[in-house]
């Protein structure tokens, strides 16, 4: 049952958050003292501007937002084959949401954390890597839908035999 919509979802789900643990998150640069800070799921970096060598100076460890991007990524991974207990994949689409929120969380604290670090009055910039997830919740809500419209409609059959 690997053709249905749900199924789809998750896999986007999934995509969204293996695509968060690659890319940058939040960026500020410090024109004063020639550094850019940059969030990815990892840590927050200083990366200096006038270096031909790119010095990269690990600032702080991220590592709560590559966990709960890691584990939303295997949960959705292993709701896809969970099909044949609608209920059972209902319950691990609600636990996903509560990591992807959690996720979210921290992206929004690890940014805060780096606007204190950086101690500038400029505010930085959210990178494509806050989008992903966004999207992956809207995804996964979609997938939780379905599978709950899969059920009644079950259901609903039993009760007709």
């Amino acid at each position: 049952m690997l053709q249905r919509i749900q199924s789809l979802f998750l896999l986007g789900v999934a995509i969204c958050m293996g695509l968060l643990l690659l890319v940058n998150i939040w960026e500020e640069t410090m024109t004063e003292q020639q550094k850019v800070l940059v969030l990815d799921a990892y840590a927050i970096e200083s990366v200096s501007m006038t270096d031909e060598t790119g010095e990269v100076v690990v600032a702080q460890s991220a590592w709560p937002i590559a966990v709960l991007a890691t584990l939303a990524m295997i949960t959705a991974f292993f709701e896809i084959f969970r099909y044949r207990s609608r209920l059972f994949q209902i319950k691990l689409g609600l636990l996903n949401s509560l990591l992807i929120g959690g996720t979210l969380a921290a992206i929004v604290y690890f940014s805060f954390e780096g606007e204190e670090l950086s101690a500038n009055t400029v505010q930085g910039d959210y990178e494509f890597g806050l989008y992903l997830p966004a999207v992956a919740m809207i995804l996964n809500l979609l997938a939780n839908r379905f599978i709950r419209r899969d059920e009644m409609l079950v259901r609903s059959a039993d009760r007709l035999r």
